[in-house]
């Protein structure tokens, strides 16, 4: 078995537990002011762990819930529910996200859209697929005639400026924006060529690592809002596009943040 046909094992593990419960987390918690957990995401972490752990018992794992191998630079690193705010209010844009990182790089990368029941899968060097067929990011070239999806950091109640400027000029240049609430999934609509472009500040590595696997893969471009090539940190500022946009995205962001 492959790697990649492990995490999409372990990925409709957290899937089928989601399935079960198609009413809704009974347990609600905060993490932060709002940023939430339930009884899912760690039922969902679970069993995750359970197949990773069966079938690569020697890989680490660096999970949102459960921690772990946060300064490892070979290890599975894992989003059991990304979009859990959706999740809670029964708004249908969540996934779960699981990525592979090899000294430091995304080998893998596997994104599961539960309510649609699309598996985003993809390994380095053999491109990305969504449910077998294989992806390419747009090939828009204009903002002007871009989609792009963005999001707003757990810290936004205290720094909306900061987060509304690039807002702002995104607003008036694109054709349209969107912020559904699960960034994983916004990177797989990256890569399937359904956006054309995507950014967001303090994301967590469990949000991107399958993604950023994804977008590379279907031929798009993965950096920091810097233009920087993605750190070992935990913590990063991404900007995702389809390559041709990417310039012009991060010369509006140089000026916005």
């Amino acid at each position: 078995m492959t790697e990649q046909q492990v995490a999409e094992e372990a990925a409709r593990a957290a899937a089928a537990v989601l399935h079960r419960y198609r009413s809704g987390p009974r347990q609600v918690q905060h993490k932060g002011r709002v940023d939430l957990v339930t009884e899912l995401d760690r039922a969902c972490e679970d069993a995750i762990r359970a197949v990773l752990n069966r079938h690569t018992p020697d890989l680490p794992i660096l999970g949102e819930e459960g921690g772990g191998a946060e300064h490892r630079a070979t290890r599975w690193v894992v989003d059991p529910v990304d979009g859990t705010t959706n999740l809670v209010h029964g708004f249908p844009y969540y996934c779960v996200s699981i990525g592979l990182e090899v000294d430091g790089q995304s080998t893998v990368g596997v994104i599961c859209d539960v309510p649609r029941d699309v598996m985003y899968a993809g390994t380095r060097g053999r491109g990305a697929t969504a449910d077998g067929e294989t992806m390419r990011v747009s090939s828009c070239r204009s903002l002007d005639a871009a989609l792009l999806g963005t999001g707003f950091a757990y810290d936004r109640r205290e720094r909306a400026e900061d987060y509304l400027r690039p807002f702002h000029a995104f607003m008036i240049r694109a054709r349209g924006l969107r912020r559904a609430g699960a960034a994983a999934l916004d990177l797989a609509q990256l890569a399937a060529g359904h956006l054309d472009g995507f950014w967001e500040f303090n994301l967590k590595r469990w949000d991107c690592a399958a993604g950023r696997l994804l977008v590379e893969e279907a031929g798009g471009r993965f950096t920091e809002l810097s233009g920087a090539p993605v750190g070992a940190g935990l913590v990063l500022n991404p900007l995702a596009t389809n390559g041709w946009l990417h310039d012009d995205m991060l010369a509006i962001l140089e000026h916005t943040t």
